[in-house]
């Protein structure tokens, strides 16, 4: 990487011309020595905390320790895209040595603020479509990262929804003002509408309007679908509550809502998946590879899982043929 070396070289001969003698040991913990990895995430949910976790897991594994010679600025925008944007000026103002950005509109606004500093990306849902990156083979010059779309994860949830179900009518809970959403949703459509099916919409812009969004749906729909939408998701138990009471059956985009309450999801670990993002950090912070090298990628492996205890609760009985496709989750 261009800019870390070059702090290195101006750091060796400050302390030649000093006559001090300058150690290589990383675990000093000054700042100079230090890698300063800025990290913005659009909100607090587990999904984005697992995939967070895992990125520095991976920058742990080679060599770089928190505290020691890597430091972390982590800036959370509190589901707030407005925010995005100053947390990304800071980011540049202070010079990190490369932004992890963690969400779509995060990365966004990244890009939008420097073409100079590496940016790392996860979570993002269509990179392509969102034009942080050209392809997936061939992504920007200062940027790259993997998605957590699997191409087949939502078709994976709607075939059992609708041919194991029965459902005709599904409803879905999103925000419009978030690209990844209006992707996923545009495919759920799609999938839907193949299958005979009827797609019924409600729109949010906050997390505090997706109980009343759920509630919309009451009577409409034989189940929800729930996209990786980070304003929803930040609301989601609100969003269990209406789905248990009315018993109506709420499947999710993610393993993580899975795991919070929601009947099954058909996806993968998303700690899982920042790791591999921190790998791709790794090559850069070492200077192996730039961003404009390194394909963008998303999950390798794909599950159905059942979380039994929530189906039961949401008035859906579990089939043991169901075994035959799908895991089995008990939080018990």
């Amino acid at each position: 990487m261009k800019k870390f070396k070059m702090k290195s070289i101006l750091a060796s001969m400050a302390c030649a011309a000093l006559l001090v003698g300058c150690s290589s040991n990383s675990t000093s913990g000054d700042a100079e020595d230090q890698v300063v990895v800025g990290v913005t995430q659009i909100a607090e949910h587990p999904s984005l905390d697992a995939a967070f976790e895992g990125f520095k897991k991976a920058l742990e594994d080679n060599g770089y320790k928190e505290g020691e010679n890597v430091k972390y600025d982590v800036q959370n925008a509190q589901g707030d895209p407005n925010n995005n944007k100053p947390i990304a000026d800071k980011f540049v103002a202070d010079e990190v040595d490369l932004i992890f950005a963690n969400s779509t509109p995060s990365a966004q606004s990244a890009l939008q603020a420097t073409k100079d500093i590496p940016i790392i990306f996860t979570s993002v849902t269509d990179p392509v479509g969102a034009e942080l990156v050209e392809s997936f083979e061939k992504p920007g010059e200062n940027i790259t990262g993997t998605s957590d779309t699997h191409p087949d994860a939502i078709a994976t949830t709607i075939n059992f929804m609708v041919d194991e179900l029965g459902a005709k009518n599904i409803g879905v809970i999103y925000n419009t003002g978030e690209q990844n959403s209006v992707v996923q949703v545009e495919t759920v459509k799609s999938l839907v509408e193949e299958k005979g099916g009827t797609l019924v919409e409600a729109s949010v812009s906050t997390s505090a309007e997706v109980q009343q969004a759920a509630e919309s749906l009451i009577g409409r729909v034989d189940a929800i679908y729930m996209p990786t939408d980070n304003t929803v998701v930040s609301a989601i138990q609100s969003l269990i509550t209406v789905a248990t009471n009315e018993k109506i059956p709420l499947f999710a985009g993610d393993l993580d809502s899975m795991e919070a309450g929601a009947v099954a999801a058909s996806g993968f670990n998303y700690y899982d998946l920042g790791y591999e993002t921190g790998l791709m950090a790794v090559q850069v912070l070492k200077g192996e590879k730039d961003p404009s090298e390194i394909p963008v990628s998303y999950p390798q492996s794909l599950k159905l899982t059942i979380n039994t205890e929530a189906a039961e609760a949401q008035g859906l009985e579990v089939q043991d043929a169901w075994t035959e496709f799908a895991e089995f989750y008990d939080e018990k």
